[in-house]
This record gives structure tokens, C-alpha cells and sequence, in this order.
């Protein structure tokens, strides 16, 4: 039996104390308490919990329950019941009734396959989490008549029930279902929400003859002249088609394919590794992924290691259940087919020994987690750790492919089609759509085809609602109602893009996705600086520019990883012009292109997906400050920094080295504050760029690196930069030990900011976990200290992360704790 804290007693906060059981004397003790926490304990059962009769808060968090507790129908008081991070299966029947005061409860990352028929009893409730069970039906959560909140994303649901979204008896605000593979309604309308879902079966109720739709997004990946281009257009026209290199694909691009009843649409993704940066915006779930292989190519691990275990791990990073074929291109240029079938089973080996080496890891991972004094203390990370182990990216057999005959290509067509239909119970390529769906989404090329819609594809919405009322039965009012429900849906299946959440682009709808991926490349490309040189005088002298300009713009990108504007104006419009009619309005250009005082949509999509850092204009007085009176009038700060659209960006990618960082934080210190944050199995590519500009952006006095940035707060200085250490990669983050006791709340606050940008970036990576470790201070030591869960804490927590005044390391040394996790001095 664990020693209880007396504090803890007193408190009724019972949680990480490692117990077992509830201790007999305290239920007693605290019987008329209306609140009690016994999360992050090793409680199996809860027996005699149900003479808490007054508890209005009960915190059964991250224990190891496996079913749900008969007797706390006893518990009529119950308000707030957290559930969440057990091992929970079932939950008996006759329980939810008595239940009647209960409005919020969590039962996510559990093990639940059904649920209670009665849950439907429970009348108060108001916010209820499911996510990350087994459940395959949510039918009897229909009649709760003030739930407002629901989450039952990462399950196993394939139909929702319309009762649960009727207008006249539904209360919800909140509904997340992503993760499921939803077919009615598919998860694309579920992630527009409840007044998505609700059109939608509305449209279902009003004409029952609805339309079942196979449409799988396949996205071609692999290596720079792998033969990607070569297959996509081949696979689309049915027969061989040469690709000349100069013709390769820059960037990304779009086509569709119409083969026995499924509609394909086909990504596919340059492989020159300037292009990476931008590829996860486009690299989305429910898709299939053809990863080409040059077999030619392949001679040993470490070409093996380029061309396709780069490319599998960043697929298991981003869509960490993806369904990924292999095809071996270039057989024609091996010697025989004994060649083929020998690197066919030597790449299949590679692959299966490298999936199961990395399922081993993250099991090791957990199972140091488990083994720690206090493991409760650490269970958020260890369910993350579940969750990437329940992923299972399926990477079927390679299929050797010779692109210059007609009988592999249909050979690959059919197997592609027979994968698409053997593999949709689990990934959800067929849905379920009202007519009205496809009479508006047929309508779009019909449009394109007579010309209504100018070949750039961009549109106002507005136009875009009277060009389609002209060609469907529904009338303009009802289309105004549901345009919007289609266009988020189009938007997410990627037949076109409507950036609703900009607010600068939410009235533009790009018809054309390929257009704007055109757009994308004339500034990110792997031959800049020669696009940069090949700008004429004549195009110069359009911006208002002088050739010497040229000359700064090019310095400024090699030696600083900065684009002018002006530049990126003019390598903009120069592609633009390719692609618009010669009658389209100048001021079309304009407002894609952008001018010297206004950004254009370019610029700011660029921004949007953090490709790049705007400068900033900062004005150092402000003239409508109020008048400054020293103990009556507080001091108003300067105005806000501001863009300058005639200024330049910050494009990391492009930076070559860490000169200025370097320079201007000095050497590495003994007693610097530093933490190591690591990411397995590796960090992302383009991810730590990312990092640069999300926290450059909350400090805007910062230096920046190729793998560095120094971040400057007040007169605090953090630095943070990638490294990779006996092979495993993690961001360090390093501050100066300040000199008084009272500054190192200061820092911390610098870190914890750091590390919440890391936090909130990572979840865009769906298979990556992290750890974070202090490394101990003691020269030579090679221990560290482990930090506990800590992204859940409130600011205010964060100081009482650790309660020790003073910590050892394995290796025996002891220091303060505030230098080596946070904590109020």
C-alpha cells in the first residue's frame, strides 16, 4: 500500500500516488467530499467509490480500470467524471440512468466496442469524448437532448445516424469524427462540422436517390528522375508515354483518371528535395500512395536509404496508415530479370525488417516509460506511444514495372483497381452523396469546357453561385444554402481549393488547384538563383527596379535565405502571364502577384503555410499614445510591427550556413540552461524551417541559420537548433543561466514558449511522438533528467512542475532543480 500525502488527504488529490486500491480509512475518512482526483494511479477496480454518494468531480484518469464501475450508479450527485486512458472494454447496462446530474464525461482512449443501449438516459449530459476507442456505432447516443459536445474521432465508424443531427431535437455545437472511415456522411463534410453534417443529411432526406462515389486520391512519391511522371501519365492515358527531363514535374501536378466506375485523382509530387517543404500541405490521408523506385539505381544501403526509406518515413510521419505500393521503374535498364526479382526481394526484406525495427523501438520506448519510479507520472506520453503503435502503414509488395510496355501498364491498372477495393473497408474510398453532390461537382467542367470559367480557374464566389444555378434543377436560393457545404467538401477530396479560413482569400475559389501549384513553384524551385539571373531589364523596369537591384536580390538569397519582394512580384507575374488570357484583366494579376503596398495572394498562401518569414516594419512612437504619467497613465507601447509588401522574406530552406547565429550567440556554455526535446523515429524534413518561422514570429528581433535560430526576448537570448547525436535528432534549446534568482522564471518562460511551438507543430504530424530531457549540467556526465507529461499543464502549473528543491541525476550529481526544470524561485 502507498503512503498517502497528508497534504494530498486534505485536498482530496489523491493522484500519482501509485496506488492500487482506494485506502479504506480515507473513504471513510472523506466521505461527504464533493470532489476527488485519483488520476495517474494503478487502480484496477474502484471498490467502495460508490460511498462517495456527494461527489459532484471525479478524476479516474490514467489508471488501468477495465470496466466501468457497476456500482457508481449509486453516484447520483455526479457532475464531471473523467474516465479517459484506462483499459476500459464494456460498460454495463443499468448505470447511465441513475446518472442524471452527470454533463461531462470522457471515456476517450479506452478499448470500448460498443455502447450501453441506456447511455441515452443520461439527460444532463452536455460534453462527452469517445475518441480513440473501437466503437463501430454510435446509434445509441441518439435522444440525449442536451449534448453539445461530441468527439468520437480515431474509431471505427463507417455511418453516422441522421437522428443524432435533427435540427429540431439537436443541441450540438461540436462534432469531431476524424480518423473514421466514414462513408454517410464521408469524413470530408464531418470536417466541416454540424451545420455541414446537418445539409447534408437534409439533401439525403429530400431526394433519397443518392450517389455512391469512388474517389481515391493518389499521390506519386519518390526520388528526383525515379520515373513518377513517366507512370502518372502512362497509368492515366493506359498506354506508354515518354517524359522528356525537361518536361519533369516542378512542384506538383494534378490530373484525373476515370476507370470502371472510380474516379482517380492523381498527385504527383517533385521529387527535388526543394520541393519538400511544401509537399505535407498537400499529403493528406485516404489516399494511396505509389512510392517509385529506381531499380536501376539500387546497388546498395545507401540508395536504398535515399530512395525509399526516406520517403516511407516521412509517410509514416505524416499519414501514419497510409496504404503505400511500390513500383520499380527502370526494369528495362537492369540486366535481365533475375536483377529485377533479386532487388524486388531485397527491397521488400528492407522494408518489412525496417517497419518491425520501428515498432521494437517505440515498444523499448514505452517500456522505459513503464520502468520509471514514478510511471504514472508519464502516461500521456506512454498512450502516445499506443497510438502510433495501433497505426498500421501497409506497404504492399513492389511491382516491378517495364513504363515502355502497353501490357505493364494495364497489368498495374488492374492491380491498382483490385488494391482500391480490397483495401476500402479500412480506409474509406467509397461514399455516400445526395445527388445534389454530383449534379453541382459535374457542373464545374462543363463550365471550364465552354469557357465561363477563365482557364486560371480563379473565381469569385459570388460568380461562382450564378454560373452554377445556370446549370443544375436546384433553385439559386437552396444553392446558396449548400454551395458552401459542397465546396468544403471538393476542397477536401482536392478537385479544387477554397482557402475559407483566410479571411483575405475566403471570397476567391481556385477551380484550377493546378494553377495555384504553378504559382507555388516560381518561387520554390530548385534553380532560383538562375530564375533570379534570367530576369531581363525589361521585366525589371516593370517593377520600377534597376539591374544593380538584381544584384542585391541575388546576394541577399544566397548569402541570407532572403527574397526580395519586388523579386518574387516579378518571378510571380512571369508565370502568371503564361496562364492567363491575354484579355484577362490586369488587375486579376495584380491581385495574384501583389504590388508594392498591398501583398498579393501569393505572398500571403506562402506566409499561410509557413513557407516563409515576412520582414517587419516596426513605427517606435505612437503619435495617438495617450499622455504618459509616471503612477497615473501607463506608458503605451509603439504600434504593432507590420508586413511590408515592399520588403523581403525569410525563406529558410535557402539559408546555407549558421555564420551570424554563431557570431552572435558565442560558444556553448557549461551552465547554460538547455533542453533537448527528441522526436522519433526522426524530426520531419522541413519541419525545424517550420519551427523558425512559427516562433521568429512571436520575437521579431531573432538571427537565423541553415539549422539555427537565436531568439531574442527583452535582454534573454534563446538558441534553437537541430542536431542529431549518435543518430537520434532532437532540437536543443539553450539559454544563459541568469544571475539573480528572481530571472529564472524569465527563462523558463522563453523555453516552455519555445517548446509550445514545437508541441503544436508536431501534431501536424500525426506519427511522430516526442521526449524531452535536461541533459545534467555536470561536464563529462552523460545522464539526463526525463520530463513527465507536461503539455496539458496551465501556465501557472508549470512552476510547480517539480516539487524538490534540489534533484540527482543517475550519475550521482545534484543540482538546483530551477536549472533543470522550471520552478518559482
Amino acid at each position: 500500500m502507498a503512503v498517502l500525502n497528508q497534504h494530498s488527504w486534505e485536498k482530496n488529490d489523491l493522484s500519482g500516488q501509485n496506488l492500487k486500491s482506494l485506502p479504506q480509512d480515507f473513504v471513510t475518512h472523506v466521505s461527504l467530499c464533493t470532489s476527488l482526483d485519483l488520476q495517474r494511479n494503478k487502480l484496477k477496480h474502484v471498490i467502495g467509490i460508490s460511498n462517495f454518494i456527494n461527489l459532484t468531480e471525479l478524476n479516474l484518469s490514467r489508471n488501468k480500470i477495465i470496466k466501468f464501475p457497476l456500482e457508481m450508479h449509486n453516484m447520483h450527485k455526479l457532475e464531471t467524471l473523467y474516465m479517459n486512458q484506462n483499459k476500459i472494454r464494456s460498460i454495463p447496462e443499468g448505470i447511465f440512468p441513475h446518472l442524471r446530474n452527470l454533463k461531462f464525461l470522457k471515456l476517450g482512449t479506452n478499448r470500448l466496442a460498443k455502447l450501453p443501449s441506456d447511455i441515452n438516459q443520461c439527460l444532463s449530459i452536455i460534453y462527452l469524448n469517445l475518441s480513440k476507442n473501437h466503437l463501430q456505432d454510435i446509434q445509441p447516443l441518439v435522444g440525449l437532448p442536451k449534448l453539445e459536445e461530441l468527439w468520437v474521432e480515431r474509431n471505427q465508424l463507417s455511418d453516422l445516424p441522421a437522428q443524432l443531427f435533427r435540427k429540431d431535437s439537436c443541441e450540438l455545437t461540436v462534432f469531431q469524427a476524424a480518423g473514421n472511415p466514414l462513408k454517410c456522411p464521408p469524413e470530408e463534410v464531418c470536417a466541416g462540422g454540424v451545420m455541414d453534417i446537418q445539409s447534408y443529411f437534409l439533401q439525403m432526406e429530400e431526394n433519397p436517390n443518392t450517389h455512391t462515389a469512388w474517389t481515391v486520391k493518389v499521390m506519386f512519391l519518390g526520388s528526383s528522375m525515379a520515373g513518377k511522371s513517366t507512370l502518372c501519365r502512362s497509368l492515366r492515358e493506359g498506354k506508354p508515354v515518354a517524359v522528356a527531363v525537361k518536361d519533369r514535374t516542378e512542384g506538383i501536378d494534378i490530373s484525373q483518371m476515370y476507370t470502371k466506375g472510380v474516379r482517380f485523382l492523381f498527385w504527383d509530387f517533385a521529387g527535388q528535395e526543394e520541393y519538400y517543404l511544401t509537399h505535407h500541405v498537400f499529403i493528406t490521408p485516404r489516399a494511396l500512395v505509389i512510392l517509385t523506385i529506381d531499380l536501376a539505381s539500387i546497388e546498395d544501403p545507401h540508395s536504398f536509404k535515399d530512395q525509399l526509406w526516406f520517403w516511407i518515413n516521412n509517410i509514416q510521419l505524416r499519414v501514419p496508415d497510409a496504404l503505400v505500393m511500390l513500383v520499380g521503374t527502370h526494369c528495362d535498364q537492369c540486366r535481365d530479370l533475375d536483377e529485377v526479382m533479386a532487388k524486388k526481394t531485397y527491397i521488400e526484406e528492407k522494408v518489412k525488417s525496417m517497419l518491425e525495427y520501428r515498432r521494437m523501438v517505440l515498444k523499448q520506448q514505452k517500456k522505459n516509460l513503464e520502468d520509471n519510479k514514478d510511471s504514472s507520472l508519464y502516461m500521456d506520453q506512454m498512450d502516445e506511444l499506443d497510438c502510433l503503435l495501433d497505426y498500421s502503414l501497409k506497404v504492399l509488395d513492389l511491382v516491378p514495372l517495364d513504363c515502355t510496355r502497353n501490357e505493364d501498364i494495364a497489368k498495374l491498372r488492374s492491380h491498382v483497381l483490385d488494391c482500391i477495393q480490397s483495401e476500402n473497408a479500412s480506409l474509406g474510398f467509397e461514399s455516400i452523396l445526395p445527388r445534389s453532390y454530383e449534379e453541382v461537382e459535374q457542373a464545374i467542367p462543363k463550365l471550364i469546357a465552354q469557357e465561363e470559367i477563365p482557364k486560371h480557374g480563379i473565381i469569385l464566389f459570388e460568380e461562382i453561385v450564378d454560373l452554377i444555378s445556370n446549370h443544375v434543377t436546384q433553385s439559386r436560393e437552396h444553392l446558396n444554402s449548400i454551395l458552401s457545404v459542397l465546396l468544403r467538401y471538393l476542397h477536401r477530396i482536392g478537385t479544387i481549393i477554397w482557402y475559407e479560413d483566410i479571411s483575405a482569400l475566403s471570397d476567391r475559389v481556385f477551380i484550377q488547384p493546378s494553377f495555384l501549384i504553378s504559382m507555388f513553384k516560381s518561387t520554390v524551385r530548385n534553380d532560383l538563383v538562375q530564375q533570379l539571373e534570367g530576369i531581363s531589364r525589361d521585366l525589371l523596369m516593370q517593377e520600377g527596379a534597376l539591374v544593380k537591384q538584381k544584384f542585391t536580390w541575388l546576394d541577399d538569397l544566397r548569402c541570407r535565405g532572403m527574397l526580395h519582394n519586388a523579386a518574387m512580384r516579378i518571378l510571380v507575374r512571369r508565370e502568371v502571364e503564361k496562364l492567363v488570357d491575354d484579355d484577362d484583366d490586369d488587375d486579376l494579376i495584380r491581385e495574384i502577384v501583389g504590388t508594392k503596398r498591398e501583398e498579393g495572394i501569393i505572398l500571403t498562401l506562402l506566409q499561410y503555410f509557413e513557407v516563409c518569414l515576412p520582414t517587419l516594419v516596426r513605427n517606435p512612437m505612437n503619435p495617438e499614445a495617450a499622455e504618459f504619467i509616471p503612477g497615473k497613465k501607463k506608458w503605451e507601447t509603439a504600434r504593432e510591427a507590420k508586413r511590408d509588401p515592399d520588403g523581403a522574406c525569410l525563406f529558410p530552406m535557402y539559408l546555407k550556413n549558421n555564420l551570424i547565429v554563431d557570431h552572435k550567440w558565442g560558444e556553448d556554455r557549461q551552465d547554460d540552461i538547455t533542453v533537448h526535446v527528441y522526436f522519433l523515429p526522426e524530426i520531419p524534413h522541413g519541419f525545424f524551417h517550420r519551427i523558425i518561422i512559427k516562433t521568429c514570429s512571436l520575437y521579431p528581433t531573432h538571427w537565423v541559420g541553415k539549422e539555427q535560430c537565436l531568439l531574442c526576448c527583452g535582454n534573454r537570448l534563446a538558441l534553437v537548433r537541430q542536431r542529431n547525436k549518435d543518430g537520434d535528432s532532437f532540437i536543443e534549446i539553450r539559454c544563459r543561466r541568469p544571475e539573480k534568482n528572481e530571472e529564472f522564471q524569465q527563462v523558463w518562460d522563453l523555453i516552455l514558449a519555445v517548446m509550445s511551438k514545437l508541441f503544436v507543430l508536431s501534431r501536424q504530424w500525426p506519427g511522430l511522438t516526442h521526449q524531452v530531457h535536461t541533459p545534467c549540467p555536470e561536464r563529462g556526465c552523460p545522464h539526463y533528467y526525463t520530463w513527465k507529461d507536461w503539455q496539458d499543464l496551465h501556465n501557472t502549473d508549470f512552476y510547480s512542475f517539480v516539487k524538490e528543491e534540489k534533484i540527482v541525476c543517475q550519475g550521482g550529481h545534484t543540482r538546483r532543480t530551477e536549472l533543470i526544470f522550471p520552478k518559482d524561485k
